[in-house]
């Protein structure tokens, strides 16, 4: 009997891997540019839409959310429909997300420059942009839940529960943390004032980072680094415990930004004990993730995408050890507002986003071209090595400038008088800027040579677009 066939949706995988990388080359150059910023403050050439505090959102919005989650449309769309043997449960909704997205982008690019935002971190953009934001992700959750729903296969893999618990999460955060009272098509109030304003946004600004940045990625790995290693997942049952564990804790860890404020001491501390339990669960992925190469170490030497693989997770696993340190309250009186926190944001956005996501782009466009491979494997190791050097600057410098600047702000003469005033901090601080534009740089330059790789493997000849599938024989009664 001849069985039918079913044709998976590459077509919107295709358009969001290919703006994963464009988006991804723009937001690192803004950052690149306020890095410089920093360094020469005369670069911000007097002009309000290029000052480093316009910049600087539109550097996190592009990265976050234009680069980062062009890359997880990308992923979870590819993941879902091969994982459940379905195609996308709506073609029209799924082209409606990819264009719906892009054009949230393109409103934070025009918006931002100008001044009009809500201020609020990660979430600065007005109440219009905002409502687009919240159907495009009802149209997401859609897409990906009716995908779900209409699977072949009983099993729903763990990269899918990865990726639908970043779908509710974020949709919930999203919502409540940008209700608000319009005062004019470009200004809105938020709902909330004073000390609970700064509890909700810290509650959506770590779960972003939480689910945004970590759950969301998380499913990419669990689907991955299996494929590319050719092994399965190194213990399924940790990566369930993995799963549940996170989900649980991460909720309630954002009061840890909020130390030493108005926020009564008992939610300080919450956010403090489950950011620290926080590293069971996180190292425990790390370790099902690396653990995963059990076998197939070999593969290092010959496939630079592994090593992406592996380093994002030795970052993660850093990164998730760091934050919750930072987060005990002796230490938090160090390190925060200074660059430290800088360090740390990056070693997890650009060491452990950055690199997961790059991995999984090379993986993605030969095979949705229907190439074997990039255009070329040199260059992919090239990338890797670029980069890493430059994420190492990166984050090793403001690690450095962090806790000198954390210990010169709090060193005190014998009569209690401050030793140095905030401008020697400064000064002290100019040479580890110049290694970071440096290792911004080596970041930028890596995405240079993906985008040169990237349009050789688009525009090579010949290939198929289309993946076609057998479906399932029907069950025997």
């Amino acid at each position: 009997m001849v069985q039918a066939c079913e044709i998976y949706n590459d077509r919107v995988v295709r358009q969001f891997a290919l703006m994963t990388v464009v988006w991804g080359v723009v937001g690192m150059a803004v950052g690149t540019l306020i890095a410089a910023q920093m360094l020469w403050p005369a670069l911000n050439l007097d002009l309000p839409w290029t000052s480093f505090g316009r910049l600087r959102p539109l550097h996190t919005n592009a990265v976050i959310f234009a680069f980062g989650g062009s890359a997880l449309f990308a992923s979870s769309y590819y993941c879902v429909q091969r994982t459940c043997h379905v195609r996308l449960y709506s073609d029209r909704l799924a082209a409606f997300t990819f264009w719906g997205w892009q054009l949230v982008i393109l409103l934070a690019a025009i918006t931002l420059p100008l001044g009009i935002t809500s201020s609020k971190e990660y979430a600065e953009l007005e109440w219009p942009i905002d409502i687009l934001i919240a159907v495009v992700w009802v149209a997401y959750a859609i897409v990906f839940f009716g995908t779900l729903v209409r699977r072949r296969v009983q099993h729903i893999y763990v990269a899918n529960w990865f990726f639908a618990a970043f779908i509710i999460t974020i949709a919930v955060l999203h919502i409540v943390n940008s209700l608000a009272v319009p005062v004019s098509l470009v200004k809105s109030y938020s709902v909330y004032a004073g000390t609970v304003d700064a509890m909700v946004q810290w509650w959506y600004g770590h779960n972003a980072v939480g689910f945004f940045l970590t759950a969301g990625f998380l499913g990419m790995m669990y689907y991955f680094v299996p494929k590319q290693a050719g092994r399965p997942v190194y213990s399924y049952r940790l990566s369930i415990v993995h799963f549940w564990a996170l989900i649980s804790i991460y909720m309630w860890a954002g009061p840890h930004h909020l130390h030493y404020t108005t926020l009564p001491d008992w939610a300080q501390s919450l956010g403090m004990v489950f950011s620290v339990m926080l590293i069971a669960p996180s190292w425990g992925g790390m370790i099902n993730g690396i653990m995963t190469l059990s076998g197939a170490w070999g593969k290092l030497r010959t496939d630079p995408i592994l090593k992406f693989l592996i380093v994002s997770l030795s970052f993660y696993g850093m990164s998730t050890f760091e934050g919750p340190m930072m987060s005990i309250r002796t230490v938090n009186a160090l390190s925060h507002y200074t660059d430290w926190t800088i360090g740390h944001v990056h070693s997890g956005a650009l060491g452990w986003v950055a690199m997961v996501s790059i991995a999984c782009m090379y993986i993605l466009i030969p095979r949705l071209y229907g190439r074997r491979e990039m255009h070329s494997i040199r260059a992919i190791d090239l990338h890797f090595w670029v980069m890493t050097i430059g994420i190492v600057l990166y984050v090793v410098s403001m690690w450095i400038a962090g806790v000198m600047q954390g210990l010169m702000w709090r060193a005190t003469n014998p009569d209690g008088t401050l030793t140095y005033s905030f401008i020697e901090s400064l000064i002290a601080t100019y040479p580890f800027y110049a290694i970071r534009l440096a290792g911004g740089l080596l970041i930028m330059a890596g995405m240079f040579i993906m985008v040169w790789n990237v349009w050789r493997t688009v525009g090579e000849p010949g290939g198929q677009t289309d993946v076609v599938i057998p479906a399932p024989a029907p069950q025997a009664a």
